[in-house]
């Protein structure tokens, strides 16, 4: 039975009572009905939630049964292979490095260091723990031997004249000394061809 204001005047109770009592019953009921709102709105989620937590235990017994073992292996594997490569890479770009310089020190022409590089086997240089070649004397003149069309050689030249001495006194005629030198020489040891016709 639901408490009414005729029920409240009945029993005798004064007016500004009733409205306090009324006030009081409604704002029990209100929140009453909020409450049975927000349990039916949770009843409703309920097929929801009961799916959700079957996959939940669907992927929990694969766990279970060493699913995650495989998939950390294949991470594990791929990070393996990725670290080393990067390795590889590192320590290949440090051994051409270094050789390129040994290259260079060794007089090997800048336009012909990056072709010797592209054919020579960088797995057989070894790095030490500084970054240098070990063995670099011997894989210098192992260059110098094997490369050596490619070794420029630098020959100093001495100051251009514009018009240098004759050396001879003006006598266009007359023959140097050194050339006189030379001739005698060629024809002491070589003979005169010359002569000999």
């Amino acid at each position: 039975m639901a408490l009414t204001k005729k029920m409240l005047v009945a029993m005798e109770i004064p007016s500004e009572k009733i409205d306090e009592i009324m006030e009081a019953h409604l704002a029990s009921v209100n929140a009453l009905r909020e409450e049975r709102d927000g349990l039916k709105s949770a009843a409703d989620k309920l097929p929801v939630v009961e799916k959700e937590l079957e996959k939940a235990n669907a992927e929990l017994d694969k766990f279970r049964a060493g699913d995650w073992e495989t998939k950390y292996n294949t991470l594990k594997g791929e990070f393996d292979t990725f670290k080393t490569d990067t390795e590889a890479k590192a320590t290949k770009a440090a051994k051409v490095a270094a050789y390129r310089k040994l290259l260079s020190d060794a007089g090997v022409s800048e336009k012909r260091i990056d072709s010797v590089i592209k054919v020579s086997n960088m797995d057989e240089i070894k790095l030490d723990k500084d970054g240098k070649i070990e063995d670099a004397d011997k894989l210098t003149e192992s260059v110098k031997t094997e490369w050596a069309d490619f070794i420029v050689t630098k020959r100093e030249e001495g100051a251009k004249t514009p018009n240098p001495s004759d050396n001879n006194g003006g006598d266009v005629k007359k023959p140097s000394r050194a050339a006189e030198l030379v001739a005698k020489y060629r024809d002491e040891h070589y003979g005169n061809p010359e002569k000999e016709d």
